[in-house]
């Protein structure tokens, strides 16, 4: 957890809301952001193999990376960069599914590694976008490739990232919470405020669970454009 921001942007244009609950006492998943002077906010969210010690190293890899690295490469740089590291440091089964986003004024681009669909819901049409992005998880090839996909951004559109923590959360009758009711849940809520959000999004998956122990790590990272 010391490994996550302390505190959130705080930007004139864009509202930002984070929560993780890990499943063990040291988690895997991770979340960060970094605004460059010209305005330019830079978005880590990933998700280590497994959970526990060794993936709370990958995490502490990876902020490294981000913290260095991102305001001096572009998207596709980083991750390849990161990529060729990872893999160079033989962690042996230890690798990091990780999105990477870049928002700058009405423009996002988006490179993803391993890792779930991410939501974008559309003010104007009140509907929710699944953008898959396929690509290796960061280590599993020294020359990995990453696509990037581009977005025209507007007032009052909404980006929910998360980890496969909720979607994958089996209940009490071994049925997993499954991304489709995310996307449902997220259509419903995508208009209320961030932090609103992700409390809804809490709420539902500790619903589902009935007191059930939670199988890995919950993450969400949701961001608004004002």
């Amino acid at each position: 957890l010391s490994m996550l921001p302390k505190e959130l942007p705080q930007l004139p244009n864009i509202e930002i809301a984070a929560f993780m609950r890990t499943a063990t006492e040291v988690g895997g998943d991770y979340y960060d952001f970094m605004v460059e002077e010209n305005g330019v906010l830079n978005v880590a969210f990933g998700d280590a193999t497994g959970h526990g010690l060794q993936a709370g190293t990958m995490v502490t890899l990876m902020k490294g990376f981000f913290t260095a690295d991102s305001s001096k490469l572009g998207i596709k740089d980083f991750m390849s960069h990161c990529s060729r590291v990872i893999k160079d440091i033989k962690l042996g089964r230890i690798l990091m599914s990780f999105s990477y986003l870049k928002i700058d004024k009405g423009n996002l681009q988006i490179t993803s590694a391993g890792m779930p669909p991410i939501y974008y819901h559309h003010k104007d049409t009140n509907e929710v976008e699944e953008l898959i992005i396929q690509g290796m998880p960061l280590g599993a090839m020294r020359n990995a490739s990453y696509k990037i996909v581009e977005k025209d951004i507007k007032s009052g559109d909404t980006i929910l990232l998360l980890t496969d923590g909720l979607p994958e959360q089996m209940n009490n009758n071994e049925e997993m919470f499954d991304y489709s009711r995310v996307k449902s849940h997220f259509k419903e809520l995508a208009e209320k405020p961030a932090n609103t959000i992700i409390e809804k999004l809490v709420e539902a998956g500790d619903n589902w669970m009935d007191g059930r122990v939670q199988d890995d790590d919950i993450t969400f990272v949701v961001i608004r454009i004002k």
